[in-house]
């Protein structure tokens, strides 16, 4: 995740350019919601409800053929604001754009009135806090503004990166009258959402006899993040021992599974020297569990492949963590 204190530089910059509204006039926040560092919101909005995502990938609409979508992967934070009564959609959208350009945005895509084929649904798959009053919203819930939020030609759309410490973030910012009849002559809603590219956390990730199993069955290989070594080496790591033991106890309970321990790297370096240290690692892992944990070295084959079969985009750091990894694989 990119730290608070990076992002706060950009973020003192990206503050909408409106009189400041006084807070007490509004109705409270969802409880525990908060803004991104990244943006403020418009002077006087309140936060209806608010999703954080640790690592997750996201379909951001970027043109108006064929619903394309620009797909990112990383911490993913969306945010649902109304804006305060009597503003128009075309204020609160404009003030988002300029700020987010003054601080050196740049514009991938944006729509007007008419967005044609481009798909807002997944910027509405938001989960609303249950807890936050029906009062508030004229006896409307959260989650149920959210359903009844329907593009009717009133919405406007920007898609832009910011470049924050050498980062790339995806902003994208989505506002239109709500559904609901209560609420469209009264208020303006905003669901801003904003993507930061980074590796997921491999090693928070335990892949156990269960899902080696399942895995195995399911698809005939299994990829594997708890093994480790260091950049151009093959010596297996120490902190690997936990994955190493589920995969020497799922070839312990079955004497008949026979299965290729498989390298992969990404595609940074030469392709010889990748596909030999692809292979020196898988031969580290059969090696394992040939004498540590007595497995039938006849049941155990290693192969590297180096970037032949890359799960990510290897342009990215995101796509090269995906695609540096050991997979255990039905012969």
């Amino acid at each position: 995740m990119i730290a608070f204190a990076r992002l706060l530089a950009v973020a003192c910059s990206i503050v909408l350019a409106v009189p400041v509204v006084a807070r007490a006039a509004m109705p409270a926040d969802a409880p525990d919601a908060r803004d991104h560092a990244l943006i403020s919101r418009y002077a006087g909005s309140w936060l209806v409800a608010q999703d954080v995502k640790g690592f997750d990938q996201v379909g951001i609409p970027r043109g108006s053929q064929n619903g394309e979508v620009a797909k990112i992967e990383g911490r993913v934070t969306r945010l649902f604001y109304l804006a305060p009564a009597g503003k128009s959609v075309l204020e609160v959208q404009r003030n988002y754009e300029q700020a987010l350009e003054r601080a050196g945005a740049a514009r991938q895509d944006s729509c007007a009135d008419n967005c044609g084929a481009r798909d807002f649904g997944q910027l509405r798959k938001l989960p609303a806090n249950p807890s936050l009053p029906k009062a508030e919203l004229e006896g409307w819930s959260p989650i149920t503004l959210l359903q009844q939020w329907q593009e009717s030609g009133t919405e406007r759309y920007w898609y832009g990166t910011v470049n924050a410490s050498g980062t790339t973030l995806h902003v994208g910012i989505l506002t239109a009258r709500p559904g609901t009849f209560a609420l469209s002559s009264k208020y303006v809603a905003t669901i801003v959402e904003i993507v930061e590219p980074k590796a997921m956390e491999s090693d928070k990730v335990l892949v156990d006899v269960n899902a080696l199993t399942k895995g195995l069955q399911a698809d005939g290989k299994v990829a594997l993040y708890g093994l480790y070594f260091d950049t151009g080496k093959s010596v297996i790591k120490p902190e690997s021992k936990a994955q190493v033991d589920q995969m020497a106890k799922l070839l312990q309970s079955d004497g008949s599974l026979k299965v290729h321990i498989v390298g992969h790297t990404d595609n940074q370096g030469s392709l010889e020297a990748n596909l030999a240290l692809s292979k020196a690692r898988a031969q580290t892992v059969v090696d394992a569990l040939a004498t540590t944990y007595k497995v039938d070295p006849r049941r155990l084959s290693a192969a590297g492949v180096a970037s032949y079969a890359p799960l990510g985009n290897n342009t990215t750091d995101v796509g090269r963590a995906r695609n540096r990894r050991v997979e255990m694989v039905l012969q």
